[in-house]
């Protein structure tokens, strides 16, 4: 157990010598009933580094949450040593306070106030490790929770906790040294919550944790925003800096695209939809009409991707990173490109609940950098450590599933999930819990088309699935209803077609990932942007922590209006070049959907006039 020096120090302390002076002349600092006392050894030590020690442990001392400063147990000998490694400050052994020896001097001077505050620390860092191990709260399950140890997405919610690799809030840490153990978390985060005034704004929910579990925090604290920061990952606004106040979020609704044919797709994706009140609105259920200030908690690879599409997710291969969308984006994502319905089931939460789901977010926007597993840490799973972390009473409930739908069907067993509201269906479509997949509606306008022209496919699917070439035979023979239909289809097969192109792209930067391939590099540089829309931190240096406050908020604005810009130049560059960077079929293909299209277009126009109505445009 020991204190590393700096924000990145991460190597273990060295072995103490054993040999101490036998003479030891102690100093009582503090004692009082059953309290614990820390005495200091003061061999070897001047009448002035004496003097010095006794400030810092009484400063140490008054810093103390009160149940640190209550704290029972065997006394503690507080030694300094020169026996660590350079970078370690300090060592909580059994019954011993070891201090770095390199610490000492500088308390000597009046005004070296850093050395001063980095010895403080390290009491204060040790003092916790002796109190976790009376307490046991590194392993308490609300606090892993809290920490980033999360749950298994399984009936069973286990986890194991203790290595680095487990914890993947690995951004915007005050000290990287925190993820090596929860025990090691315990103690950095009580440095900062007994010394930071900002640690409530910048960790909240762990912040009400310690003061339950230790007392108050000493720190005259900092008034905290009352919204949420967040970089907008929106089509439209990509890169913006936005705000979210939680007193306008009306509900959290559990959002499920359902599944379509591919693979990786089958089981659905899942989602939460917040249900933002529009400026001026009073919370109620009128907010469900504000759909364009909603927004879509979503974790992706990547912005684009709709749904992890390749089996590379089996390997860890791809990040998972959660994207804050526009509501109006992801159903046009949904039901007009993947052709695939939406389902918006409310979530039984209390205000209270919804407020900390809104600060479990906060938290994982700025500081999560997870790992899609396809079959472990997929969408679902995702999603429900969202929801078990921020809500504590859903912990231990065995809700959690890898599958969307299994999630849904747990979620509403227990009660959380309200399903109700899709019982009538032409009710949810009216009030916004269901949103229809357009390849319904592409059905409906290719059974106008069947009937007129007798085609003899059977689905709009198979329709869709023909080469424009074979599809042309029958523009040419279609009366005015039948050329609007099919119109309004080839329109549709553009859409997807440009979509595969965006994939194929997005395939090829991957690949020169791995094998030096020829990937544009506008493909390259939009998605190597994109990477700030999940991972913001990135917008940030390293100085502070947690969620953004006032002061780093500037710097965000002036980073993320150079994001918002590059982007869409970029997007713009790649519009430009698309054409270049496809290949022969898919560019022969677009070319003869656009053909199509513009045969329907002049032939709608010249029936249209045959039949005495208005010139088409």
């Amino acid at each position: 157990m020991s204190r590393f020096a700096g924000r990145r120090g991460a190597i273990r302390g060295g072995l103490l010598s054993t040999g101490w002076a036998s003479a030891v002349l102690v100093s009582t600092l503090w004692a009082g009933g059953a309290q614990a006392a820390l005495r200091l050894d003061t061999t070897g030590l001047t009448p002035d580094e004496t003097a010095a020690t006794q400030r810092l442990l009484d400063e140490a001392r008054s810093r103390l949450p009160g149940a640190l400063r209550a704290a029972s147990g065997p006394d503690i000998i507080v030694r300094w040593t020169s026996a660590l490694d350079a970078r370690v400050h300090g060592r909580a052994r059994r019954s011993e306070l070891l201090l770095n020896r390199t610490l000492l001097p500088p308390l000597l001077q009046p005004h070296d106030e850093p050395a001063r505050r980095d010895a403080l620390a390290t009491v204060l860092h040790e003092l916790a490790h002796f109190h976790d191990r009376a307490h046991g709260i590194s392993r308490d399950p609300r606090f892993l929770d809290l920490a980033g140890w999360q749950v298994r997405a399984t009936r069973l919610t286990t986890r194991v906790a203790g290595r680095v690799h487990e914890n993947r809030f690995v951004d915007r840490t005050p000290d990287a040294y925190e993820l090596h153990a929860p025990s090691e978390y315990f103690a950095v985060n009580l440095e900062h919550y007994a010394l930071d005034p900002q640690y409530a704004c910048r960790r909240p929910a762990m912040a009400r944790y310690l003061r339950e579990r230790v007392g108050a925090s000493t720190a005259a604290p900092d008034a905290c925003a009352d919204d949420l920061v967040y970089v907008d990952a929106g089509e439209r606004q990509g890169g913006a800096l936005a705000t979210l106040d939680p007193a306008r979020v009306y509900a959290i609704d559990y959002l499920l695209a359902e599944g379509n044919a591919q693979p990786m797709s089958r089981w659905g994706h899942s989602m939460l939809r917040l249900v933002v009140c529009a400026p001026g609105r009073a919370p109620g259920p009128d907010c469900r009409l504000d759909l364009a200030h909603h927004r879509v908690l979503s974790f992706r690879a990547f912005v684009d991707d709709v749904q992890i599409s390749t089996w590379r997710g089996l390997s860890g291969r791809y990040p998972s990173r959660l994207f804050v969308l526009p509501m109006e984006q992801v159903i046009d994502e949904y039901t007009r490109v993947e052709l695939r319905g939406l389902r918006s089931v409310p979530l039984r939460l209390s205000r209270d609940e919804i407020a900390t789901v809104l600060e479990r977010t906060a938290q994982l926007h700025w500081s999560y950098d997870g790992r899609y597993y396809f079959l472990g840490n997929n969408c679902a799973a995702e999603t429900w450590k969202l929801l078990h972390d921020g809500v504590p009473r859903l912990a231990g409930q065995g809700i959690g599933s890898i599958t969307p739908t299994g999630l849904l069907r747990r979620l509403e067993n227990a009660g959380v999930a309200d399903a109700s509201v899709l019982e009538d269906r032409a009710e949810a479509l009216r009030l916004g819990y269901r949103f229809q997949s357009q390849g319904a509606y592409f059905g409906q306008v290719y059974a106008t088309a069947k009937a007129s022209l007798s085609l003899p496919y059977r689905s709009v699917e198979q329709w869709m699935d023909l080469s424009p070439g074979q599809r042309r035979p029958w523009i040419e023979r279609a009366d005015l209803r039948a050329s609007a239909a099919l119109l309004l289809l080839e329109q549709a097969a553009q859409r997807r077609a440009l979509a595969q192109v965006r994939e194929t792209l997005k395939r090829r930067y991957l690949a020169s990932n791995r094998d030096e391939g020829d990937a544009p590099d506008a493909v390259r540089r939009l998605l190597e942007e994109s990477v700030y829309l999940g991972r913001p931190s990135r917008l940030l240096d390293d100085a502070g922590y947690g969620v953004p406050q006032a002061d780093e908020r500037a710097a965000l604005e002036d980073r993320s209006a150079s994001l918002v810009s590059e982007l869409k130049t970029v997007r713009a560059e790649l519009e430009r070049g698309a054409r270049e960077w496809m290949g022969a079929d898919q560019r022969d293909r677009l070319d003869a959907i656009a053909d199509n299209a513009e045969r329907l277009g002049s032939r709608l126009r010249a029936l249209h006039a045959e039949q005495g109505g208005l010139r088409l445009p």
